[in-house]
């Protein structure tokens, strides 16, 4: 059986790929192939920050009677990673280079801090206080 942990650093790697084709795309100017990186990149974020707020969040905090702990700031950084997201998205419709770069840049940054929180404390956490972790990653892989 995967762990928590496992099973989200795995989605994490995903996200981070797709954004890596994004931004290379746009750095070549290459904008239909970003174009698809980025939505392929912004479906698999949303798909991943709701895998979380839906579900794993949830049964953390039931598990460990704390609502207020970790998750409250994960679930912070989740909104600022959409509105940059929807920043992103405007500076790629329109072609703008430098603000898609310098705007990726600062998402990729949040990004990597928040996974690192997650990878290292949230996840292991979860996996030590919620007993049905199995039945927790089905109910994940059940969110499109």
């Amino acid at each position: 059986m995967s762990s928590i942990l496992d099973f989200m650093t795995d989605k994490h790697r995903r996200c981070d790929d797709a954004f890596a084709a994004a931004e290379e795309a746009v750095s070549v100017g290459e904008w239909q192939q970003a174009s698809e990186q980025w939505q392929q990149f912004s479906k698999e974020l949303e798909r991943h920050l709701q895998m979380e707020e839906l579900v794993l969040f949830p049964e953390f905090e039931q598990a460990t009677g704390n609502s207020n702990g970790p998750t409250g700031m994960m679930r912070a950084e989740h909104q600022q990673m959409r509105a940059l997201a929807h920043q992103i998205d405007t500076a790629l419709s329109g072609q703008q280079d430098e603000d898609f770069l310098g705007l990726s840049e600062t998402l990729m940054v949040l990004m990597q801090q928040h996974n690192m929180k997650e990878e290292q404390a949230l996840y292991p956490m979860a996996d030590q206080a919620i007993s049905t972790s199995g039945a927790v990653i089905e109910s994940m892989q059940q969110i499109q």
